[in-house]
């Protein structure tokens, strides 16, 4: 069973108000991603990597992948206007004998090599599984144009998804081919609609996103905390 990872990396991150684009800004002395990628890297159940990126930086990704000797990473590929798009021409570069996918959030360092060999080990029994984590925080239901509640949902089913999410090869190829919305807001969405059903592992809340300033502050205190044991 040949594994091939697809991180997407292709976003900017305007909202993080940096002076580089989102994957190269430093963290703990190296850039966004290569936190992430190096969790890949040393993860047993991982082949290969493809590296999805903005396309007028891809240079600079081989440069990085280089320095850091991130040689599972044999592709780097560019990215599209929007995440699906970008995972869709990572879906391009796959290996004819790939079986199985992992997509991972370039931007999510914190990811850990537990959560993705438990990821891939689901994909024995299932067709696909995404990470994720329930819901903590109250969530309303609002009159978006007025900002007036209309009701309170019931958090106890509701999970707030992460990356990794994992898929058989053939489910992810049909799902990005017969998707119809131009801006899904993961993959497992888009497999969703097809009537299959998406296994829940679950994560860690550590394995945030970095989209914020804030964000980053605390990947940077979780990674420090990490390296100092």
């Amino acid at each position: 069973m040949k594994v091939q990872a697809i991180i997407p990396t292709a976003g900017m991150g305007q909202r993080l108000k940096a002076d580089l684009p989102k994957p190269f800004v430093e963290v703990c002395g190296k850039p966004l991603c290569v936190h992430a990628l190096e969790i890949f890297q040393r993860s047993p159940v991982v082949d290969s990597v493809i590296l999805v990126g903005q396309a007028e930086y891809l240079s600079r990704f081989g440069e990085m992948v280089k320095k850091y000797s991130l040689n599972k990473v044999k592709k780097i590929v560019a990215g599209g206007e929007t995440r699906c798009a970008s995972v869709f021409h990572g879906l391009k570069a796959l290996d004819r004998d790939t079986s199985v996918i992992v997509v991972h959030d370039g931007a999510r360092p914190l990811v850990t090599d537990h959560i993705i060999r438990e990821a891939v080990e689901l994909l024995k029994d299932w067709e696909s599984v995404v990470v994720a984590v329930p819901v903590k925080s109250t969530v309303k239901r609002a009159d978006t144009k007025n900002l007036i509640v209309k009701e309170t949902i019931d958090r106890a089913d509701l999970w707030d998804v992460q990356t990794p999410q994992v898929f058989k090869r053939d489910v992810l190829l049909k799902a990005h081919a017969e998707n119809k919305d131009p801006a899904p807001t993961d993959d497992a969405m888009m497999v969703e609609r097809l009537g299959i059903k998406v296994k829940i592992l679950p994560g860690d809340y550590r394995n945030i996103k970095v989209t914020t300033q804030e964000d980053l502050t605390v990947a940077e205190a979780f990674l420090k905390k990490d390296t100092s044991g």
